[in-house]
């Protein structure tokens, strides 16, 4: 528990929250951030960044999404989304929409292929 005279805060308190960004609530990304957004940083993080900057920078060598930084940070979403703002307007990481789902190709087509190779 955090008390007034400092010392530790926990890990997951407003106060803390507040502090790591910097007492705002939502992100000035140039993009949209969503979960499943992937995040990929640019380079390695530089001494003076702020520790959380650090290590999403750290995390992102390989793309994760959002969802997963958040996971392996421990810190809210909406608190990453914030931070990663910061990373993207800073060009530190980029920010890629995720890899769509396989469409299927339409039913007569694979009927036509079908019919087509029967035929041979």
């Amino acid at each position: 528990m955090s008390h007034p005279g400092g010392g530790d805060w926990e890990e997951a308190s407003p106060e803390r929250l507040y502090v790591i960004t910097g007492g705002r609530s939502s992100t000035s990304a140039p993009v949209e951030l969503d979960l499943v957004t992937l995040i990929v940083a640019r380079s390695r993080p530089k001494p003076g960044m702020q520790p959380e900057h650090a290590a999403i920078i750290e995390l992102c060598q390989s793309p994760l999404s959002v969802a997963e930084v958040s996971a392996y940070t421990g810190l809210p979403v909406s608190v990453v989304t914030v931070l990663l703002g910061d990373l993207l307007a800073d060009n530190r990481v980029v920010a890629r929409a995720p890899v769509p789902p396989a469409r299927l190709p339409d039913r007569a087509l694979i009927e036509a292929v079908i019919d087509g190779l029967q035929k041979l």
